[in-house]
């Protein structure tokens, strides 16, 4: 089958990779590329911007078979503010909140906080590349928050309007789904690392490395977590004349009230694909044409054992300012069973060299997690760059 994947980071040749061991031949190109109907016949989008910008409606409209959301469904991730009065409407279990565009009023409102925690989480609604979360332990980190977010417009756009919700506690888990509009079939459970240094501390970034599957989250778990979320979630959908098809990210946090989501995202999340993906048996393209025709109730999907996990190498100075174009060395001495998902590279000839904030996703599988983190270590320690960071506790909790 002709492929072709919208998108070239981690989580975009993580896909490549998978269909390509699958049999398949396979095309990257950009957004803005032009695509017609002849050239593949399916088009997954990894990144969520195009989402946003309704890719899957215009080439759905020229007969290209799309393995995504419409610009409308895709709503659940381009605006917090539409997902979290969503969940509010079909009762489906997520944080107390209130959505703001006005800077005042939002100011007046962290300073009564009604959620009985002196601290709060604030949102930038709109597309943030993951950064427009703030954990806001104080009132005084509130204010900051704020500032940065609706008058400094550190995030453009996108944080025009804000929301701000109470702050849960407990583990994150990230449940993704495959979705035809009505029927959902969940992948393995899997624990990302947000936050930039080791113990969960500094800034939130992309993703700094993560494992699977998440042995929080027991098979009754999975099965509640369909049937309490994703499913309400995509019958909603629908029921709001949203037909919802392509793969739904829930971001979890298991509370001591039970799984209550954090966000949706529209898309197979990064780096959570570098090691769901990888533990896949079944063919993905033949899941993708299943969502696309409505017929995902008649495919069943299989896993290999063991477990996965991922390292991402990441640029000095990430998620803030930092230098590209550095030379990357080592990535032909790599152990045979370690794999890497080039995220932010590019060449000077035959030469790789650093392009992004995220560079690489180190991935290896083991018959147990931490056999799979070690494996994956042993590939961290061949590869090296100026200024090159990663944390060294994936997996340890």
């Amino acid at each position: 089958m002709n492929i072709t994947i919208i998108g070239n980071g981690g989580r975009e040749h993580a896909l490549k990779w998978k269909l390509e061991h699958d049999g398949h031949r396979v095309v990257m190109l950009d957004a803005q590329s032009k695509i017609e109907n002849r050239q593949s016949q399916i088009v997954l989008v990894g990144p969520e911007a195009p989402l946003a910008d309704g890719i899957v409606d215009r080439l759905s409209a020229q007969d290209v078979r799309m393995f995504g959301p419409t610009k409308a469904a895709a709503q659940l991730e381009w605006s917090k503010a539409f997902a979290k009065d969503f969940m509010r409407r079909h009762a489906i279990p997520t944080a107390r909140h209130e959505t703001f565009d006005d800077y005042s009023a939002a100011i007046k409102f962290v300073h009564r906080l009604p959620f009985g925690d002196p601290g709060c989480v604030i949102k930038a609604s709109g597309l943030a590349a993951g950064k427009g979360v703030m954990v806001c332990d104080d009132l005084g980190e509130a204010d900051v928050a704020l500032a940065r977010i609706m008058v400094e417009h550190e995030f453009g756009e996108a944080g025009s309007q804000v929301v701000i919700e109470e702050r849960l506690s407990g583990p994150e888990v990230s449940l993704m789904a495959f979705c035809d509009g009505e029927t959902v079939v969940p992948m393995l459970p899997a624990q990302d690392h947000k936050r930039v240094f080791d113990g969960d501390k500094g800034p939130n970034t992309g993703g700094m490395g993560a494992f699977c599957p998440s042995p929080l989250m027991t098979q009754g778990d999975i099965a509640h977590g369909v049937s309490r979320i994703l499913k309400p979630t995509i019958d909603g959908m629908a029921r709001e004349g949203h037909p919802y098809k392509g793969v739904l990210y829930a971001g979890l946090m298991l509370t001591s009230d039970g799984p209550k989501v954090l966000e949706f995202n529209c898309r197979f999340g990064d780096p959570e694909t570098q090691v769901v993906l990888p533990m896949l048996k079944t063919d993905l393209a033949e899941i993708a044409d299943a969502c696309i025709d409505g017929q995902l109730h008649r495919t069943r999907l299989e896993w290999n054992d063991g477990a996965c996990a991922c390292v991402v190498l990441a640029s000095g100075g990430y998620p803030g300012p930092y230098a590209a174009g550095l030379p990357i060395h080592g990535l032909g001495h790599l152990p045979a069973d370690v794999t890497v998902f080039p995220a932010g590279v590019r060449h000077h000839g035959d030469q790789p060299v650093t392009a992004g904030g995220r560079v690489l996703g180190v991935t290896a599988r083991g018959e147990t997690l931490p056999d799979a983190v070690a494996r994956a270590y042993a590939g961290v320690a061949a590869i090296l760059f100026d200024g090159m960071h990663y944390r060294r506790d994936i997996g340890a909790r």
